[in-house]
């Protein structure tokens, strides 16, 4: 496995995404497992929210970090640091044991995504909910195809996994709305949810900054990832997926 944590940036709608879950939660403290969480990211401010999480990251530069942050946020006695690789976490994760589960990054960097997306189903209680969070073929054509690289978009476009193979991406795959759906089904999780991720924002924003405000561009965003076109050409996808009861 390619130890690059990917992408593990997401917007205001991933994350109100992830406290309407926890809401649904009836402990007071919900269990949250974080696969290939990083310099925590997405766990210090859940712990800071009241959460018990567990993250597993292999990266030690990123768990220092991780730590540094949950120090300085006051949350260190409820984060849980398993200095493991992603591909570890059926053995170190017990079964049913999460409320929710996060794997925001992950999949594109694995070798195994099946075998990870397996996990993360068996991890989760069951009534309790995965969220994905991972990059979207389409958009990478599109920024490509807008760049002017027509060859490189046609391949990211037409290749088996969305990625340019020379070496030149830190990815091993891309996904779509409908793969990434499929993946998830395939170990019996249902999507209730499959949101856009960076609509505009990444590429549109960084040219013509002064062009948007924070809140416009935040109301846009949580209205065209919820959109089934604009979502699919996001930068990320976003899917919650429920393990049945």
């Amino acid at each position: 496995m390619r130890t690059d944590t990917g992408t593990t940036r997401g917007s205001g709608a991933v994350w109100r995404a992830l406290q309407d879950e926890l809401a649904r939660v009836q402990t007071e403290r919900p269990h949250v497992v974080d696969v290939g969480g990083g310099s925590g990211g997405w766990a210090v401010p859940l712990a800071a929210e009241g959460c018990r999480v567990t993250v597993v990251e292999p990266n030690p530069n990123a768990v220092a970090t991780l730590r540094r942050r949950a120090e300085e946020t006051g949350v260190s006695s409820l984060i849980t640091v398993i200095a493991d690789d992603t591909d570890a976490i059926g053995e170190r994760i017990r079964p049913g044991s999460a409320d929710l589960v996060l794997a925001h990054g992950v999949l594109e960097i694995v070798d195994d995504p099946a075998a990870v997306i397996e996990a993360l189903a068996v991890a989760v209680t069951p009534g309790g909910a995965v969220s994905v969070l991972a990059a979207n073929r389409y958009a990478a054509v599109l920024h490509r195809a807008l760049a002017g690289r027509l060859s490189d978009a046609r391949w990211l476009l037409t290749g088996p996994d969305g990625v340019l193979t020379d070496d030149r991406e830190n990815l091993l795959r891309r996904f779509d709305s409908a793969g990434l759906t499929r993946m998830l089904a395939s170990v019996g999780l249902d999507v209730e949810l499959l949101q856009g991720d960076g609509v505009v924002c990444d590429f549109v924003v960084e040219a013509e900054p002064e062009l948007f405000t924070g809140e416009e561009l935040a109301e846009f965003e949580a209205v065209a990832g919820a959109a089934p076109p604009l979502r699919d050409i996001a930068t990320r996808l976003h899917a919650l997926a429920r393990r049945p009861r």
